[in-house]
């Protein structure tokens, strides 16, 4: 996986308002975001999308979602809330890192985009 903006949080080489951090993922706010709550949820493990999930990834997957509903409920949005993972250029992911947009705070549409 090449080298993306997320690797370069995780390494603190570019500043982020985190949120969470634990061995496993990182948790900061969306620089750009689209709801009141808009935080991404994004693993230390270079995983390029939901496609490159494997086998060996079951226990990191688990994680990241239990996170992100651990996430939902600090923030408050108990209301509702989304989790998105955009996958490949036509599911409008914009970097190869895997990462969860974890939004709320409003009523959220459907269907998306």
């Amino acid at each position: 996986m090449s080298e993306t903006i997320f690797s370069k949080i995780i390494r603190r080489e570019i500043p982020a308002d985190i949120l969470y951090e634990d061995d496993q993922c990182l948790a900061f706010r969306d620089i750009d975001p689209k709801a009141p709550t808009h935080v991404l949820i994004i693993p230390k493990e270079p995983i390029a999308s939901l496609a490159e999930l494997q086998e060996e990834h079951q226990q990191l997957a688990g994680h990241l979602l239990l996170t992100a509903a651990r996430l939902a409920e600090e923030l408050g949005l108990d209301r509702g809330y989304r989790l998105i993972t955009n996958c490949g250029e036509e599911g409008g992911q914009s970097v190869d890192h895997l990462h969860f947009h974890l939004m709320g705070g409003r009523p959220l549409s459907w269907p998306p985009g």
